[in-house]
């Protein structure tokens, strides 16, 4: 009995010295650590590992062919070990002010860095985040300023059959202005769901910082889930705590776009929105440029302003909906209508860029207005945060 009272003593002390060590902060490995020139330093504790790599968006860019096309991927650096163990880092350049995205291999397995608490998760990947503060990049962290509320809500979607949620920003002051105010509804891309533009997108710093700056007019935001089939993002939905997947049931063939208006509709009964044209946006990433396109077409009295950004145009040979009937007609519709605002960027790199480059041909021979917006590299988080903190100061002038 005396012994087991021993070992259960020592047990407890051990958790305790645990506990205490995460309570306190007492953590041997800073990682990743930003210096005053803004090159940073990544390390990682692992004596027996034979090979440890960085791969993240801060490094130069590695190019691979699929049978998809030629696609840009996050280069990767080696890391060098040091007496005690720890791998060892540094940028050998300052970083331009920007949030980045990181991970460690170690000995060929991907890992997240275990000294950084920041992670954030682009359909089933995790990756550790930091931010270079700086420029457009402080539109992107919290400052000392008012802030909205983010909220997820759930709403019955008849045309789909089923509840479904979405992802609310009202601005800073809804809760007790008494004001109407114009909705901007954003969707996110393929595999992603309602938590993606306010999670990687960081939609709530930036609506907080342009509104605070007086860049942009105070907007409710709503991103909704994107996939018709889905309730909601993964772990949140009555069927468990599936993987996410990109290979979800109708995918980019008519449904969203059909039961878009369920949407509004709910937006508009249980929020103080300003229930007209001239108080609506739509805008989108990839699939989300997509639907964009295809709901504002097909809706034209629906929204004022469009943003198209790095969207995919036309649906796949394959498919068949009313929705993409007679697409040059609908668009002649509501151009005649004559949007406030038709947005369109894309990245020079992107495997999109043609596509792109064809649909503004088509609008050119048409005579119909746009403006567009071209940035540097490809189909990435970094160049959809810029169009967002580009579009938002645009809307409802």
């Amino acid at each position: 009995m005396k012994r087991l009272t021993t070992l259960l003593t020592a047990f407890l002390l051990c958790t305790i010295t645990f506990a205490q060590q995460a309570l306190w902060g007492n953590i041997p490995v800073v990682s990743p650590e930003i210096h005053d020139n803004n090159t940073v330093t990544f390390r990682l504790q692992a004596p027996k590992a034979v090979k440890v790599q960085v791969t993240g968006d801060f490094l130069p860019k590695q190019k691979i062919k699929t049978a998809h096309g030629e696609f840009e991927i996050p280069g990767i650096a080696e890391l060098t070990e040091g007496k005690t163990g720890v791998w060892e880092y540094t940028t050998p350049e300052p970083l331009q002010p920007e949030l980045y995205s990181y991970s460690f291999i170690v000995d060929g397995l991907r890992m997240n860095d275990p000294a950084n608490i920041y992670l954030i998760r682009d359909v089933a990947t995790l990756t550790n985040v930091f931010i270079i503060g700086g420029d457009r990049a402080d539109l992107y962290k919290v400052n000392s300023i008012p802030h909205g509320t983010v909220s997820r809500t759930w709403y019955n979607s008849p045309t789909l059959g089923m509840e479904r949620r979405m992802t609310v920003y009202t601005p800073a002051g809804y809760e007790t202005s008494g004001k109407r105010y114009p909705v901007l509804y954003l969707l996110h891309g393929m595999g992603g769901d309602e938590e993606a533009w306010i999670s990687l997108g960081r939609t709530a710093q930036i609506l907080d910082n342009l509104i605070a700056q007086g860049k942009a007019k105070p907007m409710i935001v709503v991103m909704p889930n994107g996939n018709a089939s889905q309730e909601a993002a993964p772990g949140e939905t009555s069927r468990g705590l599936l993987p996410p997947t990109t290979q979800l049931p109708k995918t980019m063939e008519g449904s969203y776009e059909q039961a878009f208006p369920d949407i509004v509709k709910f937006v508009d009964k249980n929020y103080r929105t300003i229930k007209s044209k001239s108080g609506r946006a739509i805008a989108g990433l990839s699939m989300g440029g997509f639907h964009s396109m295809h709901i504002s077409k097909q809706y034209p009295d629906m929204f004022n302003y469009v943003g198209l950004f790095s969207a995919a145009i036309m649906p796949n040979k394959d498919v068949s909906s009313p929705i993409y009937e007679d697409i040059e007609g609908k668009l002649k519709v509501q151009f005649a209508k004559n949007p406030a605002l038709y947005w369109i960027a894309i990245g020079k790199t992107d495997f999109l860029y043609k596509a792109n480059v064809d649909y503004r041909k088509l609008l050119d021979e048409k005579g119909y207005k746009y403006t567009y917006y071209e940035s540097d590299e490809g189909h990435i988080w970094k160049n959809w945060r810029i169009y967002l903190t580009e579009f938002v100061p645009m809307l409802f002038k």
